[in-house]
C-alpha cells in the first residue's frame, strides 16, 4: 500500500459569483450563508472564499473529524481532498489511493440492473473491471437483494438502492477514505452489518477524513478534530468536544471558568 500522506499549505478555494451587483436580496442571502467571506478575485469578479489559507498535515494512522457550522467549509475541504475542487491558491498534496464516499449514487444508472450498477459504480470508485468482478460476489451477498440484482434499479425501494450503493462503495481498498457524514444504512437488523463493513474498510485504510455534526461519533472514531469556521481551521481535542457542551469554539486564550478550559482550541501548526 502506498504511504498515505496529505499536506495542505495556505490552501484557498473560491467560487466566483456572477450578476449579483444589483440583486440586494441575493447578496444578503449569500452574505448570510457564507459568513460574509465575499471578496473580489484577481479578475475583479465577486467570489466566495470557501477555504481561506488552510494549512495542515495528515499522516498514516490519523482519523480526522471535521466540525463546524453549516457553510463553514467542511464539504468544500472534503471535495478539495477528493480532487473535485482545485485550489486557486496555496498547495495541496494528497498521496495515496482515495475512496470518496460523498455521493453514494453518483455513477448509478436507474435503468440498469443491480449487477450492471455494481460494475458502473465500481468503475466510478476507481476499481478496475477485474477488481469489480473479483468483488461482485461479496457485494451481492452483502446487499441481500438476491434476484433483484437482475432487475432495473428503478424498481428498488430507496432502502434497497442505498444497500447496493453502500455495498459497492465500501468494497474498495483505499489508502485514504473521505466521507461526508458517517454512512449507516438499512433497518435495525441490517445496520450492525453495515457498521461492521464500514469498520473493515477503515481498518484497510491508512487515513480517514470525515465531516459530521455528531460530536460523540467523532470523539469515538477520531484521534484528531479540525474545527472549521468561515473557511479557516483550528484543531480541537477529541476529548474536549465530548466534555464541553458549549462547543469546541472556546478560544485558546479564554479565561478558565468553573468547569471550563482555556485549552479547547489551538491553531494547527503549519507543516
Amino acid at each position: 500500500m502506498t504511504m498515505a500522506h496529505i499536506i495542505a499549505r495556505d490552501v484557498v478555494v473560491e467560487f466566483p459569483i456572477y450578476d449579483t451587483a444589483h440583486r440586494s436580496l441575493k447578496k444578503q442571502i449569500i452574505h448570510a450563508t457564507t459568513g460574509g467571506r465575499i471578496a473580489r478575485d484577481s479578475g475583479n469578479r465577486v467570489a466566495v472564499r470557501a477555504l481561506d489559507g488552510v494549512s495542515f498535515e495528515i499522516r498514516p494512522g490519523d482519523r480526522v473529524g471535521l466540525m463546524g457550522h453549516n457553510g463553514a467549509g467542511k464539504t468544500t475541504l472534503l471535495r478539495a481532498l477528493a480532487g473535485i475542487y482545485e485550489p486557486v491558491g496555496g498547495t495541496l498534496a494528497v498521496n495515496g489511493r482515495v475512496a470518496t464516499l460523498l455521493e453514494l449514487f453518483v455513477g448509478v444508472d436507474l435503468d440498469a440492473t443491480g449487477y450492471e450498477n455494481i460494475m458502473l459504480r465500481g468503475l466510478y470508485m476507481g476499481l478496475t473491471r477485474d477488481e469489480i468482478r473479483e468483488r461482485a460476489g461479496d457485494i451481492a451477498r452483502f446487499t441481500e437483494l438476491g434476484d433483484y440484482l437482475y432487475m432495473p434499479v428503478r424498481t428498488y425501494s430507496s432502502g434497497m438502492q442505498l444497500r447496493l450503493a453502500f455495498a459497492v462503495s465500501t468494497a474498495v481498498d483505499a489508502d485514504i477514505v473521505i466521507m461526508d457524514e458517517w454512512l449507516s444504512v438499512g433497518d435495525a437488523e441490517f445496520r450492525p452489518k453495515a457498521r461492521e463493513r464500514m469498520e473493515a474498510l477503515l481498518e484497510r485504510s491508512a487515513i480517514l477524513v470525515v465531516a459530521s455534526h455528531d460530536r460523540r461519533l467523532l470523539g469515538d472514531i477520531c484521534n484528531r478534530i479540525f474545527w472549521l469556521d468561515h473557511g479557516q481551521i483550528s484543531e480541537v481535542s477529541p476529548a474536549a468536544i465530548e466534555q464541553h457542551e458549549a462547543g469546541p469554539w472556546v478560544p485558546l486564550d479564554a479565561s478558565p471558568g468553573a468547569g471550563g478550559s482555556a485549552m479547547l482550541r489551538q491553531p494547527i501548526s503549519r507543516p
